[in-house]
């Protein structure tokens, strides 16, 4: 999967109720601001289209190495553990003015996994989310997207997860509506665009406008939106090799959860009005 080498690629923290307690992340973000209770937290990057230089701390070189797969998750060297995040990605085209990035527009969305080395201490949110290659899951399979507005395309759409142990498939994040995101729609995209202009380095956050600048205003964007509340059982077990992660977009008027887990159990992942992310845990 080498298509996306010059999308710059960003996430959302905080847009799920309740993910980041389960991902042991609130104290990372106790000095944090927001406009309201239900913002995300911040935007954070975990790949920059364009060499990064060790000349000063941030961003970190690792920054620049290319990290999306569709079908593999290799875990870091060091023995530390990781957990899947199960995601909405957005595929965007960006628009400047002067330096200054000023319009958003969603052209595809599919699942999508942010893995995350689950460390205490880390001093950015980024320092969790690229180890290397293969370290980032995106479906091959994307959907088309008209509009990114309210009763249009997405919100006919839910998310699910499973990891298959030993053969087994287990629930790994909660089925959920697209709607269920904290921020959603027009208003995601406005606090989006605010952010990347107005974000600075504080706490677990990182100056991404001056990121941006650097890599010379890239004109595409992937950026995932948040990551959904785990299952008992996902909130409790970290990825080992051997595992296979499914994170699956469909869409609920079309298809039942039981279809989706027997489609799972099947492998049958191509499937109309369904983006599926199948990735083999190395």
């Amino acid at each position: 999967m080498s298509e996306y080498k010059e999308y710059l690629g960003l996430g959302v923290a905080g847009n799920f109720a309740l993910h980041l307690a389960q991902a042991g992340e609130l104290e990372d973000f106790k000095d944090v601001i927001t406009e309201d209770e239900a913002a995300p937290k911040g935007i954070f990057p975990f790949y920059l289209p364009c060499e990064v230089t060790a000349k000063s701390e941030r961003p970190r070189t690792m920054l620049s190495i290319y990290p999306l797969s569709s079908d593999r998750l290799q875990l870091p060297k060091e023995d530390v553990n990781v957990q899947a995040e199960p995601e909405v990605a957005l595929l965007c085209e960006l628009t400047y003015e002067k330096d200054k990035l000023v319009y958003i527009a969603p052209q595809y969305f599919g699942a999508y996994n942010d893995a995350s080395i689950r460390i205490s201490g880390a001093q950015k949110i980024s320092d969790k989310k690229n180890w290397g290659e293969n370290s980032k899951g995106l479906a091959a399979e994307l959907l088309p997207l008209d509009v990114f507005e309210k009763d249009a395309t997405m919100d006919s759409y839910s998310i699910c997860s499973f990891l298959r142990r030993e053969d087994k498939l287990h629930a790994y994040g909660e089925d959920v509506e697209l709607k269920g995101y904290s921020y959603f729609h027009e208003k995601l995209l406005e606090w989006i665009l605010k952010q990347i202009n107005t974000q600075e380095d504080f706490g677990p956050l990182e100056d991404v406008k001056s990121y941006i600048k650097v890599c010379n205003n890239p004109t595409n964007l992937l950026i995932s939106i948040g990551a959904t509340r785990y299952t008992p059982y996902g909130e409790n077990t970290f990825l080992q090799s051997g595992d296979e992660v499914l994170v699956v977009v469909y869409n609920h008027n079309r298809y039942e959860f039981s279809e989706i887990e027997a489609t799972l159990q099947s492998r049958e992942y191509n499937k109309a009005a369904m983006s599926v992310l199948a990735q083999k845990v190395l």
